[in-house]
């Protein structure tokens, strides 16, 4: 690592940093960004908790809790999965967690925070991740785990003011920047082992069609011509493993690798609903930026607080010492992760101890070249037929009308569309949770309706319940039917399934969730 231009001389701090150089500014913007994606987070749990997995969800967390418990004990439990929630799991209690963490990261947001808030917000969110079972099984969300650990150690103990007087650490920002060595790293080495269309420049021929949940622009990007879509691999490529190299360089390489990296960023943003994940990703490569880059692009007036906080800055000797102890305790941990990078067994989005504080990254090793989509449909019908006249349950993300266009998400995350987006490329009996769903469609239950756009049986449940798996395509801009999508059924994915079916009801009964 080369630092020599962390100390060029300049107007100079208390400790000896240039102002130019320094991070005041750079601590600021990464603050108020992770404030602002804790917000959405917790917002998201505010909304969807509950039906997932509250005591009557798809997958209740008190089975879960149960489980764990039985198995391994309540101290041991908490040592391999640190959660508040496997001492208090009420419904009550994951509302109450989860609007205290929204606030907090809104005072976050607004500039106000110290170690005592980053740290308590960090707990909570670490809490729903480790107890959260399928919905909070992405990489992104122990990614946000080790970004908020790091980011306790930019802030002082107990000052909440925007610019305190305190210096950020010299090292912690040196970790933010390790962090997106890796996120980008891994994610480019996962690419290259993992699919041929990566490696032959034509991935991109798919991706915009087959990810996850399209956005608005995502149609746009799939039709541009195909030396473009080629291009855009070839940008991947250098955003993911040239540029994080020069996130240790000196000033001006560090500074085109964190905008390089950054509007790589920015690019995945327009072009899909990819959850908070490609805005998380952004936060540690702000560290590449120091307040010399932030003085021509922030408004006057956060530059003179800033200056003013430079010319009046304290030495803290804790901080200081806190941060060389983290520096070490990551450096330690990062031995599995880097063996696993190298390995030509490399594997995506693992953690390697129980608080996330060092993980592995990657995303899109192979991508699909074809899109599956499971939907949901209900009749009221005595006929479960194709003859009968089936209305789909509409999701809020994933395509389901073929005229309908494909909705702005992101950052927000629609947990169910997700894992529906996994189930389509599997079967049912990896997913024994659609089984309740079905169930609960069957009983129109609300809570679970709340996790669709809509709810086609409004007066009186359905009849049956079935679920089906359609091939989706991009319909080509312009056509006379002025479609979005185009879809061809390939088979039930679920066959129909009435209230009163025995095995749905001795399946949901050997669960546990129906009595």
């Amino acid at each position: 690592m080369n630092f020599a231009n962390e100390i060029r001389p300049n107007r100079t701090t208390a400790f000896s940093l240039p102002a130019t150089y320094s991070y005041w500014l750079t601590r600021y913007v990464i603050l108020r960004l992770l404030g602002a994606i804790y917000a959405i987070a917790f917002l998201v749990a505010i909304n969807q908790i509950i039906p997932l997995i509250g005591s009557d969800g798809l997958l209740p967390i008190g089975d879960s809790v149960k489980r764990i418990v039985d198995a391994l004990g309540i101290t041991e439990s908490f040592i391999r999965l640190p959660s508040v929630f496997l001492f208090a799991h009420s419904d009550t209690a994951l509302l109450v967690f989860a609007w205290l963490g929204f606030i907090l990261s809104l005072a976050v947001t607004a500039g106000y925070c110290n170690a005592i808030i980053i740290g308590v917000i960090w707990f909570l969110y670490m809490s729903f991740v480790h107890l959260g079972q399928d919905w909070y099984s992405y990489g992104w969300e122990i990614q946000l785990n080790e970004t908020g650990f790091l980011a306790i150690f930019l802030c002082p103990l107990i000052n909440m003011r925007p610019f305190p007087k305190q210096a950020p650490p010299l090292p912690i920002i040196i970790l933010f920047r390790w962090l997106i060595f890796r996120i980008m790293l891994g994610s480019g080495l996962i690419k290259v082992r993992g699919d041929e269309i990566w490696r032959n420049g034509t991935a991109l021929y798919y991706h915009f069609e087959t990810q996850p949940i399209p956005g608005p622009l995502s149609r746009w990007f799939h039709f541009l011509p195909r030396s473009v879509l080629k291009l855009g691999v070839w940008f991947n490529f250098l955003a993911e493993l040239i540029a994080p190299w020069f996130a240790f360089w000196p000033r001006i390489a560090r500074h085109i690798a964190g905008v390089v990296m950054i509007l790589f960023q920015i690019n995945i943003i327009l072009s899909g609903n990819l959850s908070f994940l490609n805005w998380l990703t952004i936060v540690p490569a702000l560290a590449c930026l120091d307040d010399g880059f932030w003085r021509k692009v922030l408004p006057k007036y956060l530059v003179r607080k800033a200056d003013v906080a430079i010319e009046n800055a304290e030495v803290s000797k804790p901080m200081q010492t806190s941060a060389w102890i983290v520096t070490v305790i990551v450096l330690f941990l990062s031995v599995a992760p880097v063996i696993n990078m190298i390995s030509s067994n490399q594997i995506m989005n693992t953690s390697f101890d129980p608080l996330d504080l060092v993980n592995t990254y990657g995303a899109f090793g192979t991508v699909g070249e074809q899109r599956l989509n499971v939907v949901f449909e209900g009749t009221d019908d005595t006929d479960s037929t194709d003859n009968a006249q089936w209305r789909p349950y509409v999701y809020k993300g994933l395509p389901v009308l073929l005229d309908k266009r494909s909705p702005q998400i992101a950052p927000y995350q629609l947990r169910l569309d997700w894992q529906m987006w996994f189930a389509a490329m599997s079967t049912p009996d990896q997913y024994p949770w659609t089984l309740n769903l079905e169930w609960k469609l069957l009983h129109n239950d609300a809570k679970t309706i709340s996790l669709f756009a809509n709810n086609p049986f409004p007066n009186k449940p359905p009849k049956f319940i079935r679920a089906v798996l359609y091939h989706y395509s991009f319909a080509k801009p312009g056509n006379a039917q002025h479609l979005y999508w185009t879809r061809e059924k390939i088979s039930d994915w679920l066959p129909p399934l009435s209230v009163n079916d025995p095995q749905l009801i001795a399946f949901l009964k050997s669960y546990g969730w129906i009595h």
